[in-house]
């Protein structure tokens, strides 16, 4: 039976950047994640995520400007993938449609905040943690998190199925939750990531409460038995 495809956005300018994608690689070759990473895709062409694909051996795909529905349509196309995962992906997508392998059923994204209060336009990486300690020191919110939603044609709107509540310590920074934000990426974006392509998290791309998650898990919990 041929594994699920899955085709990676990554925008990663910064030399470090494309870290979550790494760690994808590295969960489908270990076998923890059951898909095949066919292609990473980055709108810069010399950065961090084209590092680390020459490193492991991932094709490597430059997606330039115009960000518009037809390429992301043309990569899904050529690529024959079956999912699509925005790993630190900073560019509105567009071109989703029901009627082909891209759409809101099949892309997904994840997050380095609470969701859907720090998500949107302009909030992305450190401006995300940034806005979050500026909360938490105005006593709003207690925890961050690591979300991971579904895609639709809104930035950080479509349906969540995962979120993880980071707690924010006393003396945070807005660097030193985001270290710990992303190693708490890194550790559930693989093991969520294998519940989509698997089935076992969908929707039917329309109504956010037609989402279907497993009954031993919840949003805000993990149990030591599924580490």
């Amino acid at each position: 039976m041929n594994k699920p495809r899955i085709l990676v956005f990554a925008s990663g300018s910064a030399e470090g950047g494309g870290s979550g994608f790494e760690k994808l690689v590295e969960a489908s070759r270990g076998g923890r994640l059951k898909a095949d990473i066919v292609a990473v895709v980055s709108n810069h062409l010399n950065g961090g995520v084209r590092q680390r694909a020459e490193r492991l051996s991932v094709p490597f795909l430059h997606f330039p400007k115009p960000w518009d529905g037809e390429g992301y349509q043309r990569f899904a196309q050529e690529t024959e993938a079956t999912f699509f995962a925005l790993s630190g992906w900073l560019k509105m997508v567009a071109g989703l449609d029901k009627t082909t392998r891209f759409n809101s059923r099949t892309v997904f994204n994840i997050h380095p905040g609470p969701l859907p209060d720090f998500g949107g336009p302009g909030l992305y990486g450190h401006h995300v943690h940034e806005a979050v300690m500026a909360a938490f020191r105005r006593h709003e919110i207690t925890h961050s998190a690591v979300s991971m939603h579904f895609v639709t044609g809104e930035y950080d709107r479509g349906p969540l199925f995962f979120q993880f509540k980071v707690q924010i310590m006393e003396d945070d920074t807005p660097d030193t939750l985001g270290q710990r934000v992303n190693g708490w990426e890194h550790y559930f974006q693989p093991r969520i990531t294998n519940m989509v392509v698997d089935g076992s998290i969908d929707w039917n791309g329309v109504d956010p409460d037609s989402i279907s998650i497993p009954a031993a898990y919840s949003m805000n919990f993990w149990p030591d038995s599924w580490k």
